[in-house]
């Protein structure tokens, strides 16, 4: 396995628009043959993924035993991903839960949205870390991992992520060239040894800066 800090502003696997800069392609020039063949020649390895413009920690399978032993983990829940982000807002409680089904938008195809519509039960686990008046900075628990999440629940309850451009509001924040949101944790059980293993990645400096302004704001 190999446990990857992902930079804001790469794509995992080539897609329209993306075939070359990506994740995978930095994959496949280190690992050689040595990648999971369960998602197939584009995907090879990726076990899950985060979006372009999120940075943080994701998880490569090597082998196809690795992969759907952590595929299981994933399905199961027993695979432990928290995020930092920074929402618009000040949110009062301390802590929530966002349980709500997201799917397709059915008005937007590109876009995820919560719908009752051809969707999948999704759970969001936040607690607030800091407050800074307009915006507050917040940790995240997944205990499901449908697509954008995160972003969708913040945005459903009233509270985009900065910088989001699609699910917040008009005037984005363009100096943080996408959403604040950063994959620091990530824990797991090693499919050989059997032992459960968690890793950290601090904070980049595009989200520590952010942060510093907001606080020189509210002083």
């Amino acid at each position: 396995m190999l446990v990857v800090n992902k930079p804001k502003g790469m794509v995992v696997h080539p897609a329209a628009g993306n075939y070359s800069g990506t994740l995978v392609n930095a994959l496949l020039y280190h690992c050689k043959d040595s990648l999971s063949g369960i998602n197939g020649v584009i995907r090879p390895g990726i076990v899950h993924r985060i979006d372009k413009d999120t940075s943080g920690l994701l998880i490569v399978a090597k082998n196809d035993t690795a992969h759907l032993h952590l595929a299981q983990q994933i399905k199961e829940h027993s695979f432990h991903r928290a995020y930092q982000a920074v929402c618009y807002g000040n949110i009062k409680e301390d802590n929530g839960t966002v349980c709500q089904p997201i799917g397709r938008n059915p008005k937007d195809r590109k876009k995820m949205a919560v719908t009752d519509k051809n969707s999948k039960q999704a759970v969001t686990h936040y607690e607030v870390i800091k407050r800074y008046g307009d915006f507050t900075h917040i940790r995240c628990v997944l205990e499901t991992g449908r697509t954008h999440q995160i972003r969708v629940h913040m945005a459903y309850i009233g509270h985009p992520l900065a910088g989001d451009a699609v699910y917040g509001p008009k005037k984005v924040i363009t100096g943080l060239n996408g959403q604040c949101l950063h994959a620091g944790e990530i824990g797991f059980v090693h499919p050989i040894a059997n032992e459960y293993m968690e890793f950290n990645a601090p904070l980049p400096e595009y989200f520590t800066s952010f942060l510093q302004s907001l606080d020189r704001k509210t002083r």
